[in-house]
């Protein structure tokens, strides 16, 4: 084992690079990144990994804390109206339409504008 150590101290410096296994290619690149480049290259992202914490309210009244991609402070998951039984489900339904078949109303104002009061301000001088 000594002799070995001996002679790698005898061999030349590039002669013992070449003796140990070359790095694969995969990773290496022949520019030196520094801020120059970096400044150049704008990468766009599609996705961002961003969560923020949200309360969910389940159907049932439940509630858990989960993790979402908006910033919001509760979420409530729909009802299901098929799983529902049938007299509140019909009940849902006619809530739905009454606000669909509201009429609106038009409002009118009625004002007392005399057209004749401010034409003194029209006339030039």
């Amino acid at each position: 084992m000594t002799t070995v150590i001996r002679s790698f101290r005898v061999l030349p410096l590039k002669a013992l690079f070449r003796l140990l296994p070359r790095p694969c290619g995969l990773h290496t690149s022949a520019s030196q990144a520094n801020s120059n480049r970096t400044s150049l290259v704008c990468m766009s992202r599609q996705k961002y990994t961003r969560l923020y914490p949200v309360l969910l309210v389940r159907p049932d009244g439940s509630t858990i804390h989960i993790r979402y991609k908006e910033p919001r402070q509760i979420l409530q998951m729909p009802v299901d109206i098929n799983t529902l039984p049938e007299a509140e489900r019909k009940a849902r339904l006619r809530k739905r339409d009454a606000s669909k078949l509201k009429p609106k109303l038009e409002v009118t104002f009625e004002d007392d504008f005399e057209l004749d009061d401010y034409r003194k301000f029209w006339k030039k001088k």
